[in-house]
């Protein structure tokens, strides 16, 4: 009988997982044995986590082939959604983790090491100061986010490491439209052009979810992003 997850992600399209089902089991237990001591994750069940988490991580290749992407950042990455999932399931990827707290760093690390994960990198930073790095800047095929701030804001962290022709691919709920409109005047800042939006609900518990996707048209003025916390305050749109 086939688990929760291996039916789940097939609904998807998402088949050959069952070999690597004992990776996600391994980052469920880690996960759970480092909620006990820092807050990971409020989801904790192992179907919650499966479909919040994994199935929803892996949920971008409803809108992108992820066999024709090489590099892959994913921005406020937390307890490593979308980033590790996506690993597990596509191993091919080139994958950068990054996150502003160093306790999910070192949590991620060990996920990493225990998993013998290759070409993933875990990096403590702030969006906005990695992407003024030269390695870092304008680089990657996908940039991911299931970071809860407005597309406006996620936009003007995440863009800045797409090269031209890649995608920035936000995860979100059923607000995505209102957000959008608010964005297009970023994204015209930012050499970004909206390519659609991909809406869906996840497979058992009927929740309304959101792949807004961004092509990288052009390339990022310099002087964005913008300094820690103006973003927030002040979105280009």
């Amino acid at each position: 009988m086939e688990s929760k997850l291996v039916t789940q992600l097939k609904e998807q399209g998402i088949t050959q997982i069952t070999e690597k089902e004992q990776a996600f089991d391994k980052y469920y237990d880690l996960l759970l044995s480092w909620n006990e001591k820092m807050n990971l994750t409020a989801i904790t069940t192992y179907d919650e986590v499966v479909e919040k988490h994994f199935v929803d991580s892996l949920s971008i290749v409803r809108a992108l082939n992820m066999e024709k992407s090489k590099t892959l950042i994913d921005i406020g990455t937390g307890a490593g959604f979308p980033g590790i999932p996506l690993k597990i399931a596509f191993p091919h990827l080139q994958i950068v983790l990054v996150d502003s707290l160093e306790k999910r760093i070192s949590f991620l690390n060990e996920v990493i090491n225990i998993l013998h994960l290759k070409d993933i990198t875990a990096v403590h930073a702030r969006a906005e100061d990695l992407a003024k790095e030269e390695r870092y800047r304008e680089q990657f095929d996908v940039c991911v986010s299931r970071a809860v701030s407005n597309l406006s804001t996620l936009s003007e962290y995440c863009l800045p490491f797409v090269r031209i022709g890649g995608k920035f691919v936000s995860y979100k709920g059923k607000q995505v439209e209102e957000e959008v409109e608010k964005a297009k005047r970023t994204w015209k800042k930012l050499g970004g052009e909206l390519e659609r939006v991909v809406s869906f609900q996840l497979p058992d518990s009927k929740q309304d979810r959101a792949l807004a996707v961004i092509n990288k048209v052009d390339y990022t003025p310099e002087k964005y992003p913008r300094k820690a916390g103006i973003p927030e305050k002040r979105p280009l749109g």
